[in-house]
């Protein structure tokens, strides 16, 4: 019997699994493939330091980061990608790069960025699930990181100000949820009919964006005309999240 697997990482609401994309990721990716994890939720009662969750723990090996999780779990033999063509296996790659690059940075600004949904949303979901005293700090730590990961990856020097590189993240983030519309298609998953690691990455992007009461929600209104991406989300969350979801 393999050693057990179990996942840190944050919890759930507004029928999700988790509110948190890379969680997501690591978790649709679990469900996909087979992998039976143990998911341990974070509450108040946590003990890390940071929120550098997603974590994978097993007994020999502590890995962290959706991509280094997935390739874990590969090695375990779960592996949701073995039916793929090589060109299908280079697509997921390209398309997961795409979505780094072009929509990841619209989706920290929605959380952590955008001040009406980091103080009515953001902040106050994540700080009920911190211990004190740290439930005063992380929250505005994630919030810094994530701005400096939008800066990191939109910003070109001397470029400091969000506002300047604001309305280019949400264009990119449109335009990356149309390409992403139009490759899905009619179809049930981006390669057919059976989930693959594309569809975890396009799931754990999406849902929050799709499914969380934000007072902001531009890029909200944008996926909501692309009627089957929000079918691909409600699919996924049915089939292979129905027990676990409750309202946040």
């Amino acid at each position: 019997m393999a050693a057990p697997l179990e996942l840190s990482c944050w919890g759930g609401g507004w029928g999700l699994p988790s509110v948190h994309s890379e969680s997501l990721v690591v978790m649709a990716y679990a469900k996909f493939s087979g992998a039976p994890l143990k998911v341990n939720v974070i509450d108040n009662t946590w003990r890390g330091s940071r929120g550098d969750v997603p974590i994978l723990t097993t007994e020999d090996n502590i890995v962290s980061q959706p991509a280094k999780i997935l390739n874990f779990l590969r090695k375990q033999k779960y592996n949701a990608d073995y039916e793929l063509s090589a060109k299908q296996g280079a697509d997921t790659l390209a398309y997961i790069a795409l979505l780094e690059e072009k929509l990841l940075p619209a989706v920290l600004h929605t959380f952590w960025v955008e001040s009406d949904n980091y103080f009515a949303v953001t902040k106050p979901w994540f700080a009920s699930r911190i211990p004190f005293p740290l439930s005063l700090i992380l929250p505005g730590r994630m919030s810094k990181g994530a701005l400096n990961r939008i800066l990191l990856t939109k910003g070109e020097p001397p470029l400091y100000h969000l506002r300047e590189v604001e309305a280019q993240i949400y264009r990119d983030a449109k335009e990356c949820l149309n390409l992403l519309s139009n490759r899905l298609g009619t179809s049930q998953f981006f390669f057919g009919d059976t989930p693959s690691t594309l569809d975890a990455y396009v799931f754990g992007f999406l849902a929050p964006l799709y499914k969380i009461r934000f007072p902001k929600v531009q890029l909200q209104e944008h996926l909501k005309q692309l009627s089957n991406l929000c079918r691909f989300c409600d699919d996924i969350l049915n089939s292979y999240f129905k027990l676990s979801l409750g309202d946040g």
